[in-house]
């Protein structure tokens, strides 16, 4: 009897610290004023009319980008086309070109903080039933249509339309400026190291780098309206991998057990339901969600604004809930291909599966893939790593660097919240990493639903109303660096 009294005596004073904390909890949130995000682009003008009208000369230019493939003519072409529309860049700037990849120098009044910024020129193919076709560069319905339109000549345009116009009115920039481009990075090529490596043999340190990765993204997470600023800060690691399961093969009428299929099957089957990476919170996605949570829904925001008490639900739920969101707290593997037998009664002597991981910087690439290597080894499985880099380390997001951009974004853009995040693509600005502390991804134009699902599909488009706000974002990086 007293064992059951004293059980119900700790368990009285746990329920009691339970409620004392939720109690806090919701005053808490109660006493944090909520927050609407309204910020809009302005409506179109003449000025966004005749940017879209650059932009879409860009576009119409095929600059489409194979694995492995360096068509150095194709891009070559598409220079041509740049220093048609913007002379002044070409003709006042030093400009180096590495098979296709363009490094411009803008010598600014002083070397000690130089910026680069970069974008890439290359596309993914384009393939299916498009609305407009995909390189035809089309104004209509508000919309610049065709591939690279927002992934990502927008910011290419950008950041060259706006060394342009500060050119025009014979500025010097405070600081060294760098614009960077290469034509390699859909498929993860040497262009931009290439670019790397010229800066250092220049003894570069660039100050910040501002690449494409984040942006104005409308309703970045479930249940939060509203375009927000979501500035990448640091982006997963990523390999292929490829598994093969081998045996004698056979004809189907007699299978025996345990045949490649099944092996792989059993294999995806125990990721799949085991989930055997760490689920962590990095201190990058609790600042993001914090800043997300004044713009939330009451139960989001009591959430949100509470992480202290909520990460282990938080952990727990986030992949069901949102991919994304739970892409940015653990190591993920996506099964993406597969071979077999070529024949429907014929058991092959061998079966192969494909698939791409991301790597968390709680549990990096070597530790991911030694577990990934472990169970395919219960299996009988062959592990062979057909490409692998690791995470990049984070900028500081309460470091001056970020601090400053994200004035940057306020002065530009006015009342548009910024939120850091964690990249879980990739993109060229990880090779930066290695001359510069603060690499930021932030391309500058509104990514809506409409834009985020023309990236790599089909009917690519950007409202060119935000177009304007692109280019007086990268001038006032520029002007505003000293």
């Amino acid at each position: 009897m007293k064992i059951i009294t004293g059980l119900l005596i700790v368990l009285g004073a746990i329920i009691g610290v339970l409620a004392v904390l939720l109690l806090v909890a919701l005053i808490k949130t109660l006493l944090t004023p909520g927050k609407v995000s309204d910020y809009k682009a302005p409506g179109a003008d003449e000025r966004a009319l005749r940017y879209a009208g650059i932009l879409s000369e860009m576009v119409q230019y095929d600059t489409t980008s194979h694995d492995g493939v360096h068509d150095v003519e194709r891009f070559e072409g598409f220079h041509k086309v740049l220093e048609r529309l913007f002379p002044l860049v070409h003709s006042s700037l030093e400009k180096t070109d590495i098979d296709g990849n363009l490094l411009f120098y803008w010598k600014g009044q002083s070397s000690e903080r130089p910026l680069v910024l970069m974008s890439h020129q290359d596309v993914v193919p384009a393939e299916g039933e498009w609305i407009h076709e995909p390189f035809s560069g089309d104004i209509a319905d508000g919309k610049v249509w065709g591939r690279g339109a927002s992934d990502t000549k927008c910011s290419v345009f950008g950041f060259f339309q706006a060394a342009e116009e500060l050119l025009s009115e014979g500025y010097t920039p405070p600081m060294d400026v760098y614009l960077s481009s290469s034509c390699t990075e859909e498929w993860a090529g040497d262009g931009c190291p290439k670019l790397v490596e010229e800066m250092k043999r220049r003894g570069v340190t660039p100050y910040l780098v501002c690449d494409e990765g984040g942006g104005i993204i409308t309703e970045p997470v479930g249940d939060i309206p509203g375009n927000f600023a979501m500035v990448g800060v640091f982006e997963k690691g990523k390999a292929d991998i490829k598994l093969t399961a081998r045996s004698n093969g056979g004809h189907a009428s007699a299978p025996k057990a345990g045949s490649p299929i099944a092996r792989l099957a059993a294999f995806v089957n125990e990721i799949e339901t085991k989930k055997p990476f760490k689920r962590k919170m990095p201190p990058e996605v609790q600042a993001m969600f914090e800043k997300l949570a004044p713009y939330a829904s009451f139960p989001i925001k009591l959430v949100f604004s509470n992480i202290w008490l909520f990460r282990p639900i938080l952990l727990k739920v986030l992949p069901s809930i949102s991919a994304q969101a739970g892409a940015m707290i653990q190591t993920t593997i996506a099964f993406t291909m597969q071979k077999g037998s070529d024949a429907y009664n014929v058991l092959p002597q061998e079966a192969t599966l494909g698939a791409n991981m991301r790597f968390i910087p709680h549990q990096g690439m070597e530790e991911s893939l030694d577990i990934v290597r472990k169970i395919a080894g219960k299996h009988d499985l062959e592990l062979d790593i057909i490409r692998a880099s690791d995470y990049s380390e984070s900028a500081d997001i309460n470091g001056e660097g970020f601090r400053f951009f994200e004035r940057i974004i306020k002065e530009t853009f006015g009342d548009l919240p910024v939120s850091p995040y964690v990249m879980t693509g990739a993109t060229d600005a990880k090779c930066y990493q290695e001359i510069c502390d603060c690499v930021l991804r932030f391309a500058p134009v509104i990514y809506g639903p409409e834009q985020m699902a023309g990236m790599h599909g089909l009917n690519e488009n950007i409202e060119y109303n935000c177009l304007p706000g692109c280019v007086d974002f990268y001038r006032n990086l520029i002007t505003k660096m000293g």
